[in-house]
Parts: C-alpha cells; sequence; structure tokens
C-alpha cells in the first residue's frame, strides 16, 4: 500500500481529563467519518501541559482509563491510532508516552519521550519537564501496511539523530504529537519538521493541541504534514479542527532516486 489518508486532530485540551476523552472521540469519530486510515491526537491531550499537572493525571498503561477509551475508539472506528501522549504512571515514575493502536485495538507500540524538556529562553519560556518526568530510552518504530513507521514526541524533533536513526531502520513516515509554545513554534517548529523531512528524506507529520491563550503554558498549534522533498504539504492555523492529508508513500524512493544523499555520504569521514 503506498496511499495514506491520515486524521491529525487539533483538539482543544482542557483542564477536565473527562471532557478531553469526550473531545478525542469526537474528532475521531469525524476523522473516521472522512476517511481517515491513521489518526493522530496532540501532545498531552488528555491534560493540560503543565508540570503541577502530570501526577494527578497520570495513569498506567495499558490498565487506565485512557488508554482503554483509545482501545475501544481504535476498534469502533476501524483505525490505525497514534494517541497523542499522556502522564504515564509507571512505579513512582512518570513519562510522557505516546501508545499506537492497530485497528483492532491492540496495542502495538508505545515510545516514552526520549529527550526532556528543560529550558530557559530569555523572554522567553522556562519549562524543565525532568523536575516531575523520567526520560524514555529506545527509539519506536512500528509496522503498518504502508511500511515501517517512527514516533517521536516533541522536543525528540531537535534531536537530529534520532530521526536519521529511524529513517536508517526503514521508516519513510515520522509521526510527532507535539506541544511547541508561543516563543519556540514561531521561531522553529515549521523549520524544524521540514529539516527532518528534507536531511532523512520522509515525511514528517506533527500533531498539536489547539491555542488556549489562558492556559499557563500556551500551545502554538499550527499541525502541518511535510514531504520528503520539503514542502509543506498542509498546515491548520492555531484553532481547533482536523487536518486530513493523503500521503503518497512512493515519494520518497522518487526523492531519493533524484537526490541521492543516501547513498553518497562519506563514511569515511563522518
Amino acid at each position: 500500500m503506498t496511499m495514506l489518508k491520515i486524521a491529525l486532530c487539533q483538539m482543544p485540551v482542557k483542564a477536565n481529563k473527562q471532557e478531553n476523552l469526550k473531545q478525542a472521540a469526537i474528532m475521531l469519530q469525524d476523522a473516521a467519518a472522512r476517511g481517515a486510515q491513521l489518526a493522530v491526537l496532540p501532545e498531552m491531550f488528555n491534560c493540560p501541559y503543565d508540570i503541577h499537572c502530570f501526577r494527578d493525571y497520570a495513569e498506567k498503561i495499558p490498565s487506565g482509563e485512557t488508554t482503554k477509551h483509545l482501545v475501544s475508539l481504535a476498534r469502533a472506528h476501524g483505525l490505525f491510532l497514534v494517541g497523542g501522549s499522556i502522564p504515564e504512571l509507571s512505579g513512582e515514575l512518570l513519562y510522557n508516552t505516546s501508545v499506537v493502536f492497530n485497528p483492532q485495538g491492540e496495542i502495538i507500540a508505545r515510545h516514552r519521550k526520549a529527550h526532556l524538556f528543560d529550558v530557559r529562553v530569555k523572554n522567553g519560556i522556562e519549562f524543565t519537564e525532568s523536575s516531575v518526568l523520567s526520560p524514555g530510552n529506545a527509539a519506536t518504530l512500528f509496522e503498518t501496511p504502508w511500511g515501517k513507521i517512527g514516533l517521536e514526541i516533541c522536543y525528540d524533533i531537535r534531536f537530529p539523530e534520532l530521526t536519521r536513526r529511524m529513517a536508517k531502520d526503514g521508516a519513510r513516515l515520522v509521526i510527532v504529537p507535539a506541544a511547541f509554545n508561543m516563543t519556540t513554534g514561531p521561531a522553529h517548529w515549521e523549520l524544524l519538521f521540514r529539516s527532518r523531512a528534507l536531511d532523512n528524506q520522509i515525511f514528517m507529520i506533527a500533531a498539536s493541541p489547539a491555542r488556549d491563550p489562558q492556559a499557563s503554558y500556551v500551545a502554538y498549534g499550527h499541525s502541518l504534514a511535510v514531504n520528503p522533498w520539503g514542502d509543506v504539504l498542509a498546515q491548520l492555523d492555531e484553532r481547533p479542527g482536523i487536518l486530513m492529508v493523503e500521503l503518497d508513500l512512493t515519494q520518497v524512493e522518487e526523492v531519493r532516486e533524484a537526490l541521492p544523499i543516501r547513498k553518497q555520504r562519506r563514511k569515511d569521514l563522518y
């Protein structure tokens, strides 16, 4: 299979977990009705993106309420589903974790955010995920009828070695639930996704929460899809919505034949 129809669900995230789960259900039903084969929810879609909230909203996987909810939704709509991410409780540790489901509702992958968002930007954002979260220690790919797909979470995209490894391991598409903010988003959002797509000659897609100016952490929005040539195929603005995009995965091979940089790498130099 070479054509893949994806729905990126840029949903509003509220303080009430039940409202968030209900909104995810509404969007996934809409995505399925519009012909999506794979759907993606945003980073931390079931709770505010706030380090003071993560432990209170955390759940075990797969026994937690959110995971069970996503199992039923993937199965009901016959979707491959990248369940954004949620705060995962494992023993006493917390992780920022994304779970992937097949159309039968089975868990086929789990990615724990490997690079934690610890930043202090002058006159901008200050955030320290490591004060409450632990990092994952694995690169994550999963098998689908369209081939291997890679999975990252937000800050992971800033580390090109991770995406390069996934591309070398066969991923033609990397999916990134992400919540950039109003400092990093305008500066780096599109640039990073176009760069990773161009460097590796793969598709890159991202699902963000919708923007809430009243939130403690204001998301940039702008969920998008980028092709292996580095072109932005489609992008939302900051408002809630579903971005439907159809990927022709044969473009990966076409671009790699036109610009055979993978074959031209100088392994004797680097």
